[in-house]
Protein backbone atom coordinates (compact mmCIF):
# COMPACT_ATOMS: atom_id res chain seq x y z
CA UNK A 1 0.00 0.00 0.00
CA UNK A 2 1.34 3.43 -0.95
CA UNK A 3 1.49 5.80 2.01
CA UNK A 4 -0.97 8.70 1.90
CA UNK A 5 1.74 11.33 2.35
CA UNK A 6 3.89 9.87 -0.43
CA UNK A 7 0.88 9.74 -2.75
CA UNK A 8 -0.11 13.30 -1.87
CA UNK A 9 3.38 14.71 -2.31
CA UNK A 10 3.69 13.06 -5.73
CA UNK A 11 0.32 14.53 -6.77
CA UNK A 12 1.21 18.03 -5.59
CA UNK A 13 4.61 17.89 -7.31
CA UNK A 14 2.94 17.07 -10.64
CA UNK A 15 0.37 19.84 -10.14
CA UNK A 16 3.03 22.40 -9.29
CA UNK A 17 5.17 21.44 -12.27
CA UNK A 18 2.25 22.13 -14.63
CA UNK A 19 2.56 25.90 -14.30
CA UNK A 20 5.59 26.61 -16.45
CA UNK A 21 6.59 30.06 -17.71
CA UNK A 22 4.99 29.26 -21.08
CA UNK A 23 1.71 28.31 -19.41
CA UNK A 24 1.73 31.47 -17.27
CA UNK A 25 2.31 33.56 -20.39
CA UNK A 26 -0.80 32.03 -21.99
CA UNK A 27 -2.84 32.56 -18.81
CA UNK A 28 -1.70 36.20 -18.83
CA UNK A 29 -3.14 36.60 -22.34
CA UNK A 30 -6.45 35.18 -21.07
CA UNK A 31 -6.41 37.52 -18.06
CA UNK A 32 -5.85 40.55 -20.30
CA UNK A 33 -8.65 39.44 -22.64
CA UNK A 34 -10.94 39.11 -19.63
CA UNK A 35 -10.01 42.62 -18.51
CA UNK A 36 -10.80 43.99 -21.98
CA UNK A 37 -14.12 42.14 -22.00
CA UNK A 38 -14.91 43.62 -18.57
CA UNK A 39 -14.21 47.18 -19.69
CA UNK A 40 -16.01 46.76 -23.02
CA UNK A 41 -18.96 44.88 -21.50
CA UNK A 42 -18.56 41.86 -23.75
CA UNK A 43 -19.92 38.46 -22.75
CA UNK A 44 -17.79 35.63 -21.42
CA UNK A 45 -19.13 32.07 -21.70
CA UNK A 46 -17.63 29.02 -19.98
CA UNK A 47 -18.48 25.37 -20.59
CA UNK A 48 -17.35 21.84 -19.81
CA UNK A 49 -18.63 18.39 -18.81
CA UNK A 50 -18.71 16.63 -15.45
CA UNK A 51 -16.21 18.14 -13.03
CA UNK A 52 -15.37 20.72 -15.68
CA UNK A 53 -19.06 21.72 -15.77
CA UNK A 54 -18.92 22.39 -12.05
CA UNK A 55 -15.66 24.31 -12.50
CA UNK A 56 -17.33 26.45 -15.17
CA UNK A 57 -19.99 27.47 -12.64
CA UNK A 58 -17.37 28.16 -9.96
CA UNK A 59 -15.24 30.33 -12.26
CA UNK A 60 -18.30 32.19 -13.57
CA UNK A 61 -19.28 33.02 -9.98
CA UNK A 62 -15.82 34.39 -9.25
CA UNK A 63 -15.80 36.55 -12.37
CA UNK A 64 -19.38 37.77 -11.95
CA UNK A 65 -19.27 38.82 -8.31
CA UNK A 66 -15.90 38.17 -6.73
CA UNK A 67 -13.77 40.52 -8.82
CA UNK A 68 -16.12 43.47 -8.51
CA UNK A 69 -17.01 43.21 -4.85
CA UNK A 70 -13.81 41.89 -3.25
CA UNK A 71 -10.68 43.66 -2.17
CA UNK A 72 -9.70 47.33 -2.16
CA UNK A 73 -11.52 50.07 -4.03
CA UNK A 74 -15.11 50.89 -4.85
CA UNK A 75 -17.48 48.06 -5.63
CA UNK A 76 -18.19 47.81 -9.36
CA UNK A 77 -20.13 45.33 -11.50
CA UNK A 78 -18.23 42.18 -12.42
CA UNK A 79 -17.97 40.62 -15.84
CA UNK A 80 -20.99 39.64 -17.89
CA UNK A 81 -20.17 35.96 -17.57
CA UNK A 82 -22.26 32.82 -17.87
CA UNK A 83 -21.54 29.15 -17.32
CA UNK A 84 -23.41 27.37 -20.10
CA UNK A 85 -23.71 24.39 -17.74
CA UNK A 86 -25.66 26.22 -15.04
CA UNK A 87 -29.27 26.19 -16.27
CA UNK A 88 -30.49 22.61 -15.90
CA UNK A 89 -33.72 23.38 -17.71
CA UNK A 90 -31.91 24.61 -20.82
CA UNK A 91 -29.26 21.89 -20.76
CA UNK A 92 -31.76 19.04 -20.37
CA UNK A 93 -34.16 20.53 -22.91
CA UNK A 94 -31.46 20.83 -25.56
CA UNK A 95 -30.04 17.39 -24.76
CA UNK A 96 -33.49 15.83 -25.06
CA UNK A 97 -34.67 17.72 -28.16
CA UNK A 98 -31.58 18.21 -30.33
CA UNK A 99 -28.93 16.01 -28.69
CA UNK A 100 -26.30 16.34 -25.97
CA UNK A 101 -23.69 17.27 -28.57
CA UNK A 102 -25.53 20.58 -29.11
CA UNK A 103 -26.09 21.78 -25.53
CA UNK A 104 -23.36 24.44 -25.72
CA UNK A 105 -23.34 25.33 -29.42
CA UNK A 106 -27.06 26.12 -29.47
CA UNK A 107 -26.74 28.42 -26.43
CA UNK A 108 -23.86 30.25 -28.10
CA UNK A 109 -25.88 30.70 -31.30
CA UNK A 110 -28.64 32.37 -29.27
CA UNK A 111 -26.59 34.37 -26.75
CA UNK A 112 -23.19 34.99 -28.33
CA UNK A 113 -22.03 37.99 -30.32
CA UNK A 114 -18.90 38.64 -32.35
CA UNK A 115 -15.85 39.32 -30.13
CA UNK A 116 -17.37 37.67 -27.05
CA UNK A 117 -15.08 35.22 -25.24
CA UNK A 118 -15.66 31.49 -24.77
CA UNK A 119 -13.60 29.39 -22.35
CA UNK A 120 -13.80 25.64 -22.95
CA UNK A 121 -12.80 23.30 -20.12
CA UNK A 122 -11.97 19.76 -21.25
CA UNK A 123 -9.64 17.05 -20.06
CA UNK A 124 -9.50 15.08 -23.30
CA UNK A 125 -10.21 17.89 -25.75
CA UNK A 126 -12.38 15.45 -27.69
CA UNK A 127 -15.87 15.96 -26.23
CA UNK A 128 -18.25 16.43 -29.15
CA UNK A 129 -20.27 19.18 -27.46
CA UNK A 130 -17.07 21.17 -26.87
CA UNK A 131 -15.91 20.62 -30.46
CA UNK A 132 -19.29 21.80 -31.79
CA UNK A 133 -19.17 24.84 -29.51
CA UNK A 134 -15.73 25.70 -30.92
CA UNK A 135 -17.00 25.34 -34.48
CA UNK A 136 -19.99 27.61 -33.84
CA UNK A 137 -17.82 30.13 -31.99
CA UNK A 138 -15.37 30.31 -34.89
CA UNK A 139 -18.19 30.84 -37.40
CA UNK A 140 -19.70 33.61 -35.25
CA UNK A 141 -16.43 35.43 -34.60
CA UNK A 142 -16.15 34.67 -30.89
CA UNK A 143 -12.65 34.35 -29.41
CA UNK A 144 -12.04 30.90 -27.94
CA UNK A 145 -9.81 29.56 -25.20
CA UNK A 146 -9.49 25.86 -24.37
CA UNK A 147 -7.95 24.61 -21.12
CA UNK A 148 -6.91 21.03 -21.89
CA UNK A 149 -5.00 18.03 -20.59
CA UNK A 150 -3.84 14.61 -21.93
CA UNK A 151 -2.74 15.17 -25.56
CA UNK A 152 -5.09 18.12 -26.04
CA UNK A 153 -7.34 16.26 -28.46
CA UNK A 154 -9.03 17.95 -31.40
CA UNK A 155 -9.68 21.12 -29.42
CA UNK A 156 -5.97 21.89 -29.13
CA UNK A 157 -5.79 22.88 -32.80
CA UNK A 158 -9.30 24.36 -33.00
CA UNK A 159 -9.17 26.96 -30.23
CA UNK A 160 -7.73 30.41 -30.80
CA UNK A 161 -5.68 29.93 -27.63
CA UNK A 162 -5.07 26.46 -26.18
CA UNK A 163 -3.70 26.27 -22.65
CA UNK A 164 -2.52 22.67 -22.68
CA UNK A 165 -1.27 20.66 -19.71
CA UNK A 166 0.17 17.35 -20.99
CA UNK A 167 -0.84 15.36 -17.91
CA UNK A 168 -2.76 12.07 -17.97
CA UNK A 169 -4.73 12.70 -14.79
CA UNK A 170 -8.28 14.09 -14.80
CA UNK A 171 -8.11 15.36 -11.23
CA UNK A 172 -5.00 17.39 -11.97
CA UNK A 173 -6.64 18.57 -15.20
CA UNK A 174 -9.62 19.85 -13.20
CA UNK A 175 -7.32 21.46 -10.63
CA UNK A 176 -5.52 23.40 -13.37
CA UNK A 177 -8.85 24.77 -14.60
CA UNK A 178 -9.72 26.19 -11.20
CA UNK A 179 -6.22 27.48 -10.58
CA UNK A 180 -6.31 29.39 -13.87
CA UNK A 181 -9.69 30.79 -12.87
CA UNK A 182 -8.34 31.90 -9.50
CA UNK A 183 -5.15 33.36 -10.97
CA UNK A 184 -7.24 35.46 -13.35
CA UNK A 185 -9.72 36.42 -10.64
CA UNK A 186 -7.05 37.64 -8.22
CA UNK A 187 -5.20 39.60 -10.92
CA UNK A 188 -8.44 41.18 -12.16
CA UNK A 189 -9.43 42.05 -8.61
CA UNK A 190 -6.11 43.86 -8.14
CA UNK A 191 -6.36 45.61 -11.52
CA UNK A 192 -10.07 46.37 -11.71
CA UNK A 193 -11.07 49.27 -13.98
CA UNK A 194 -12.40 52.51 -12.59
CA UNK A 195 -16.11 53.19 -12.88
CA UNK A 196 -15.48 55.81 -15.56
CA UNK A 197 -13.67 53.21 -17.70
CA UNK A 198 -16.70 50.96 -17.89
CA UNK A 199 -19.13 51.52 -20.76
Amino acid sequence: MKLFRDNSKAYLEILGSCFTEDILSMVEILANDLLSAWIEERNVFICGNGGSAANAIHIANDLHYGIGACGPGTKIPGLMVEALTANQGIVTCLANDIGYDNIFSHQLQVKGKSNDLVIMLSGSGNSLNIIKALEVSRNMGLKTYAILAYNGGKCKDMADQAIHFPVNDMQIAEDTQLIIGHLCMQWLNNNKPQKNQLK
